[in-house]
């Protein structure tokens, strides 16, 4: 993976699957979904507004740069939003069925 976090001394955290734009990757217990998607990916999210590619910026809820979406539409923020087992999120509008992404 060309992740943008690497993970340098993990011992002990139970790991487990999650989804990001239909791809299994693997996310470790008490990771936030910001973490587990820029240890799998470089960026962490399409610009709803056609500027490319985020990759969060306050890591605390504040700048709104981290919004993600689930599978079923649900908006989460992913700096505050913990990585849950099973969890499908969608970082790329041109993956996003109807109702999932807004369209701008």
């Amino acid at each position: 993976m060309n992740g943008r976090f690497v993970r340098v001394a993990e011992q002990g955290r139970k790991s487990f699957d999650i989804l990001i734009d239909g791809k299994r990757t693997s996310a470790l217990e008490g990771d936030t979904l910001m973490v587990a998607l820029l240890t799998a990916q470089d960026t962490l999210r399409d610009s709803e507004f056609g500027d490319g590619r985020r990759a969060g910026f306050c890591v605390m809820g504040a700048c709104q740069d981290c919004w993600v979406w689930t599978a079923k539409g649900e908006r989460v923020r992913a700096c505050t939003t913990p990585a849950v087992e099973g969890m499908s999120i969608v970082t790329r509008l041109e993956l996003a069925t109807e109702g999932v992404w807004p369209r701008v």
